[in-house]
């Protein structure tokens, strides 16, 4: 293994043992309430979404088989928090948005969610290291993640 395999494989696993940590720290905060950080992950996608979107387009985004997405999605139908409405494209085909109920739940826990990010990363890296952090973790996902004021 040359040099740069090493340092390629040592740098995957220090962002794997990154989020591992982190993601235990943010599990074991009492923000959460009766929504899984799962089934907030779908409500934060969802969020992020200009219109309805389709379940295929929502796997595409969140860290769950398609079946669990969709026992998971069924959960949050019938909870209230997520909306199936036809497909403005397809009308066999169903669309998912947010209720305004799972708008307001996601907006809550998301801005506790992300004062708790806040805490973690600065209080481990510097300004310039944390735009760095960004550039680079964005350069890895192949998007440019522009900034949102």
């Amino acid at each position: 293994m040359s040099g740069r395999d090493r340092l390629a494989n040592h740098a995957w696993e220090g962002l794997l043992s990154a989020h591992a940590r982190l993601m235990k720290g943010f599990a074991a905060e009492e923000i959460w309430g009766d929504v899984s950080m799962r089934e907030y992950d779908v409500l934060y996608t969802l969020s992020k979404c200009s219109g309805p979107v389709r379940i295929g387009e929502l796997h595409r985004h969140v860290l769950l088989s398609q079946p669990a997405l969709s026992r998971l999605v069924d959960r949050l139908v019938e909870r209230g928090l997520v909306l199936r409405v036809p497909s403005p494209a397809d009308k066999r085909g169903v669309s998912l948005s947010l209720t305004s109920l799972g708008l307001e739940t996601q907006r809550r826990i998301g801005g506790q969610h992300a004062r708790s990010v806040t805490r973690a990363v600065t209080s481990a890296l510097s300004q310039d290291e944390l735009a760095q952090l960004a550039v680079l973790t964005w350069k890895l996902a192949g998007s440019e993640g522009t900034l949102r004021p």
